[in-house]
């Protein structure tokens, strides 16, 4: 094995997330120990290093990986910050009073996880990441309960509660099942409803397959799809909140999926707020509408002569 592979797997076996399981992750830990391609673990040794000059100029002189100086944000974002939250590494270890923002902000190998990694290789290791694990706990199990935390419940016209991973776009899906469908598609039951985290949370895949709705693993469903049994009304619903919009290609696209369902389609592009509606609004497609989460009680018309209905 690499040193590269080596690095990822004291990571993975450290229990960090799998994002920082990644190659730039695992460069970050070989520097803060010093660790070059024909050292071995045992040698790893605690030195403080700012960014640019230590750890990025370490994977250029040992590793002849070579990072442009704009990475030094994605260095100290997404590695960094989460090393030091899972107590791999120290931040300003030799000045703990520097401001956030100081020139001088360096980082050094915990301690606890310099102990248990110069055991790696060894019959030591596993008792060491054991213990390790015991003192400090796994920064992915935390991650893990954050997330469960800030859930959004969302519950279906049938009683049933889904849960819906935490975000932006996830809270404008909430608000299609709880206040647009309430207000505009009454008596409507979801047929699909996506996740950022999980494609298909929820589909009424029989009730589809009635309606001539063909779908499979390919097909691309609008984020929300609600069906008004009474009127026969198909609503295919998009939440933006930074692309996808119900545009003239994706009514083509839909058209083209709903080509043997008989149901009369509306089409939405639901927005969080006004301000993101007025980005997308030159690429909404006519004889369609326009929800606002931020003004439940109102729908635009990209209709002209009537009223919101079926196309």
């Amino acid at each position: 094995m690499s040193k590269i592979d080596d690095a990822q797997k004291i990571l993975k076996e450290l229990g960090l997330p799998a994002a920082q399981q990644n190659e730039i992750s695992a460069y970050t830990l070989l520097a803060l120990c010093d660790i070059k391609p024909r050292d071995s673990w045992s040698q790893a040794t605690r030195a403080s290093l700012k960014v640019s000059k230590g750890i990025m100029a370490f994977c250029k002189d040992a590793y002849k990986k070579e990072y442009a100086p704009n990475t030094r944000e994605t260095f100290r974002r997404q590695v960094l910050h989460q090393f030091v939250q899972a107590r791999i590494a120290d931040y300003n270890p030799d000045n703990p009073k520097l401001p956030v923002n100081s020139p001088n902000a360096h980082y050094a190998v915990t301690n606890e996880a310099l102990e248990a990694i110069k055991t790696f290789g060894t019959k030591a290791w596993k008792e060491e990441v054991e213990r390790f694990k015991s003192e400090i706990g796994e920064l992915s199990k935390r991650y893990l309960k954050e997330r469960k935390q800030n859930l959004i419940p969302v519950k279906l016209s049938n009683g049933k509660i889904l849960k819906l991973s935490a975000g932006k776009h996830n809270e404008v899906q909430a608000a299609i099942v709880q206040d647009f469908a309430a207000r505009f598609a009454q008596g409507s039951e979801v047929l699909y409803l996506g996740d950022t985290a999980n494609k298909d949370l929820y589909i009424d895949q029989k009730k589809l397959k009635e309606l001539g709705i063909h779908i499979d693993e390919h097909s691309k469903l609008p984020d929300v799809v609600l069906y008004d049994e009474k009127r026969n009304w198909l609503f295919l619903i998009e939440a933006v909140t930074s692309h996808g919009p119900v545009s003239p290609k994706r009514v083509i696209e839909l058209e083209e999926l709903l080509k043997d369902c008989k149901a009369g389609r509306v089409y939405v592009s639901a927005f969080p707020d006004f301000a993101e509606f007025k980005k997308h609004s030159t690429n909404i497609a006519w004889e369609t509408e326009v929800w606002v989460v931020d003004f439940p009680e109102h729908m635009i018309h990209f209709n002209g002569d009537r009223f919101m209905g079926p196309r």
